[in-house]
C-alpha cells in the first residue's frame, strides 16, 4: 500500500487549489490516502480565508481517501507539522508531507513511494526529498546527503522518533562536537544561525530542527537529480515566506528512476550545493548594491 500523504494548510486558497490539483496529476492519487491538516485562524484577519480554504479541502475527490483535522486553536506551522507528522507516523509506520505551497510533478508519488520501500529497512536513511536545487552541475540521477529537508518529504517513524524539539540541545550538541562548520556546508549557508534565531523566538521553525536531528544522529537524505517540486510560497503570502526567485525551478516533465545507491553522501551532489549557495549569496548581493545606485542614481 502507498504511504498517506499529510498535507498541511492554512490560509491559502489559491495555493492550496493548485498543490493539490497537482497532487492528482500524479498516477498513484487515486491509490493514496489523503490526511489534510487544516489550522485554525491566528486573528480575526484570517478567518475569511481559512474559512475558504476548509470549503475547499471537504470539497475533494480524486484520492484513495481523505481525512480532514481541523485545528480548533491556531498552533502555527511548527507545532502543526510536527504533531501531524507524529499523529500519520504513529498509525502508518511512515509518512510523505506536504504544504500548501508545493506543486509537484506527476512522477512525484511514485518517486516518494519506491524510495520509501527500497530504503525501508536500511537505518542509515532518515528521509526522502523531492526537491532539488537549480544548480548549474551535474549530480547523479538519486543521491545522498546528511540531514534532512522540507519542500515535499517522506520519512518512517524509525527515523522520525529521532526528532529532537528543543533547538538548544541541538546546538548545543552541534558545538560539543564541533560539527558547526560542517552543518553550514563549509559557511556556504547560515543553518546554525538559522537554529539560534529558532532558539531566540525570531522563526517558529520545525525544518531547521528536523535538518539537525537527522545530520546530528548522521542519518541520509535521499534527493533526486532532477526537482519533482516547484515552491510556489515565495510571493510574500506565507507566514514565514519573502519574496524570492533564488529557489525557481521547473517540476522534472520526466520520472526519476529510483535504484539503490551507495549509504554515503555524494561529493558531487554536496559541492554542487556548496557552490549554489555561494553563487546564490554573490547573486543576491550584487542585486542588492544594483538597486541601491538606482536609488541613488548613479
Amino acid at each position: 500500500m502507498n504511504a498517506p500523504l499529510a498535507l498541511f494548510v492554512y490560509n491559502r486558497p489559491r495555493h492550496t487549489r493548485r498543490t493539490v490539483q497537482a497532487l492528482l496529476s500524479n498516477e498513484l492519487a487515486s491509490e493514496s490516502d489523503l490526511i489534510v491538516f487544516s489550522d485554525a485562524q491566528r486573528d480575526p484577519e484570517s478567518a475569511a480565508a481559512v474559512r475558504e480554504v476548509r470549503e475547499f479541502v471537504e470539497s475533494i475527490t480524486g484520492f484513495r481517501s481523505l481525512r480532514i483535522v481541523r485545528r480548533d486553536a491556531n498552533l502555527g506551522l511548527a507545532a502543526s507539522i510536527i504533531d501531524g507528522v507524529t499523529a500519520v507516523c504513529g498509525e502508518h509506520g511512515r509518512v510523505i508531507v506536504l504544504e500548501d505551497d508545493l506543486l509537484t510533478s506527476p512522477y512525484f508519488l511514485r518517486y516518494m513511494n519506491q524510495s520509501l520501500k527500497v530504503y525501508e529497512t536500511d537505518a542509515a536513511v532518515g528521509s526522502i526529498h523531492g526537491y532539488w536545487y537549480p544548480v548549474d552541475r551535474e549530480v547523479p540521477e538519486t543521491f545522498f546527503l546528511r540531514g534532512a529537508s522540507c519542500w515535499g518529504w517522506a520519512t518512517w517513524s524509525r527515523a522520525w522518533r529521532c526528532f529532537e524539539p528543543d533547538g538548544r540541545e541541538l546546538l548545543a550538541q552541534l558545538r560539543l562536537r564541533k560539527l558547526t562548520d560542517s552543518f553550514d556546508l563549509d559557511g556556504a549557508i547560515a543553518y546554525t544561525q538559522m537554529l539560534k534565531n529558532q532558539i531566540a523566538g525570531k522563526v517558529d521553525s520545525w525544518a531547521i530542527r528536523w535538518h539537525a536531528s537527522m545530520f546530528l544522529e548522521n542519518r541520509l537524505q535521499l534527493s533526486p537529480g532532477r526537482s519533482l517540486v516547484r515552491n510556489i510560497g515565495f510571493d510574500g503570502t506565507g507566514t514565514h515566506g519573502v519574496d524570492s526567485g533564488v529557489y525557481g525551478v521547473e517540476q522534472s516533465a520526466m520520472p526519476v528512476a529510483v535504484t539503490r545507491v551507495p549509504l554515503r553522501e555524494s561529493p558531487e551532489a554536496r559541492a554542487a550545493l556548496i557552490h549554489y549557495y555561494r553563487s546564490t549569496r554573490q547573486n543576491i548581493a550584487k542585486r542588492a548594491l544594483g538597486r541601491l545606485r538606482r536609488m541613488a542614481g548613479i
